[in-house]
């Protein structure tokens, strides 16, 4: 009766190891190689030894977002001052129709921080179908290179410009100057639309579409009346014509535009970066508590399976 209850002990405290669950996934090769009465503790302290390597991995990474972002965040507030005084002057209107559209996506050069760099690919790809039309040209000019490969697989012949690794150097105006001369030299516009992730907190971002017009479009927005008609009311001083004061204003308000889209969207990536990580921290913690447990149970199930073996080894002599 001993025996007989012994081995009823052994097989329930084995029967719960081998069924499978999504958290071990085990081969079944090592399901063949450990037989079918328990689960080797070695696979399961090699599980635990991987889960926690990636948990020390997903904090460093935390510790490291939590860092520039601390550093980059300083800089887009200061930059908030630059293209406000435009908006006043020029306004901001994104309701404005015109044939050529030239949508700039701004996104990251890495992954690992959420939604992020698809939020600002379906915003993109969204005004393109809301500017679309029979007589109308629209064009993608890319930032990033998250938005360069969602973008490629159906809108490949719509790109004219990609530039990536943008974070590669510290971002300041003058690097991010450059890039706006370059899209300008190279694209044909009557309106730039950026499209970009606007910074609120560490666990919050706000897509955000950004409008620059072509000096062309100003000036026939400004012979039309409405917000920009004011334009007409200040004095110009200087030899310069009111074509050639547009034309500066228009490039220097996109550079400045540019150069907040940027640092919002990395002070963004950044902030959901810390997120993303924190979560997965915390997640293979709860992992690394579920695999222990099975461990213990292994155990106490291998030894159970030992005590019975001698049992009925002495049990057979005495016999």
């Amino acid at each position: 009766m001993a025996m007989a209850a012994l081995r009823r002990e052994s097989r329930r405290f084995a029967t719960p190891l081998i069924t499978p669950t999504p958290i071990y996934s085990l081969r079944s090769e090592e399901h063949a190689a450990i037989g079918v009465r328990y689960i080797s503790t070695q696979i399961v302290r090699n599980r635990m030894k991987s889960v926690k390597n990636i948990q020390k991995i997903t904090k460093a990474m935390k510790m490291v977002a939590a860092s520039k972002l601390r550093a980059i965040q300083t800089k887009a507030e200061n930059s908030r001052g630059l293209w406000q005084p435009f908006t006043a002057l020029l306004g901001d209107t994104p309701s404005v129709d015109v044939k050529k559209n030239v949508i700039v996506t701004v996104s990251a050069d890495k992954g690992l921080c959420g939604g992020i760099n698809s939020t600002s690919v379906k915003v993109s790809k969204a005004l393109y179908r809301l500017t679309s039309g029979p007589e109308k040209e629209n064009k993608y000019v890319i930032l990033g290179e998250k938005a360069k490969a969602q973008l490629v697989r159906d809108s490949k012949k719509d790109i004219v410009l990609s530039l990536t690794e943008l974070q590669k150097n510290p971002l300041n105006y003058t690097q991010v100057s450059v890039l706006a001369d370059e899209i300008l030299k190279n694209v044909e516009f009557d309106a730039l639309r950026i499209v970009y992730n606007k910074f609120q907190s560490v666990v919050s971002f706000v897509p955000t579409t950004a409008t620059v017009l072509a000096p062309e479009i100003v000036e026939r927005e400004c012979e039309s009346g409405g917000k920009l008609g004011e334009l007409d009311s200040y004095e110009i001083e200087g030899g310069d014509t009111k074509s050639e004061i547009l034309q500066n204003l228009s490039e220097f308000q996109f550079s400045c535009v540019l150069f907040n889209a940027v640092l919002e969207n990395a002070c963004s990536e950044q902030g959901a970066r810390m997120s993303a990580m924190d979560s997965s921290s915390r997640n293979a913690g709860e992992m690394l508590d579920r695999l222990t447990l099975t461990y213990n149970r292994t155990r106490q199930a291998s030894i159970t399976t030992e005590l019975t073996e001698i049992i009925s080894g002495a049990s057979a002599l005495e016999g």
